[in-house]
């Protein structure tokens, strides 16, 4: 008889006799959860030892990972926080999208600065030296980039986690 087995049976009876019904199965699959963690932790205690080299070439690569995606630009946003930055009128919104992606639906308020022109109209960007600039691209693939420029810059910039398709996604309001 199989452990799965072995659980059915006990959850079986004791759903029939306690009455509590899902209370005392949880109970019982819990501690079956605690000791098959144990075995797996041993076992890849193990293999980390018999093949330490692999592993260490996998901490390795690992912690260049880690440490490029945090060099990789500002924070990360929400919706929830970029909306009571914008109200609290500590921020102001700077769209990366094209001049034409932006005319189709933006932020109420946001600048549009193309992310291929951020370098040459920063200077646009000084009267705003002391908010935080919070910047949006469609998707959050340029505004780690540009996030990173600002501060170079001397700006305190954030991103919008996923830009504006995660804006729309959470059906906040957009102007044309």
């Amino acid at each position: 008889m199989g452990e799965g087995a072995i659980v059915n049976a006990v959850c079986a009876r004791s759903h029939r006799r306690t009455g509590l019904g899902r209370l005392a199965g949880l109970c019982i699959l819990a501690a079956i959860l605690a000791v098959w963690n144990l075995q797996m932790f041993a076992k890849f205690v193990e293999f980390a030892t018999n093949h330490y080299l692999l592993s260490a070439a996998f901490l390795a690569a690992l912690a260049l990972l880690i440490f490029s995606e945090s060099r990789r630009g500002g924070r990360s946003i929400s919706n929830r926080e970029l909306t009571a930055l914008v109200n609290g009128a500590q921020a102001v919104i700077l769209d990366l999208r094209s001049h034409k992606d932006f005319a189709s639906g933006h932020i109420v308020g946001a600048l549009n600065i193309p992310f291929d022109k951020l370098a040459e109209r920063m200077v646009e960007l000084e009267k705003h030296k002391g908010n935080t600039v919070i910047v949006i691209d469609a998707m959050g693939q340029h505004a780690g980039s540009a996030c990173r420029d600002l501060k170079h810059a001397g700006y305190d910039a954030v991103k919008l986690s996923g830009g504006i398709a995660n804006w729309r996604g959470d059906n906040l309001p957009v102007v044309k």
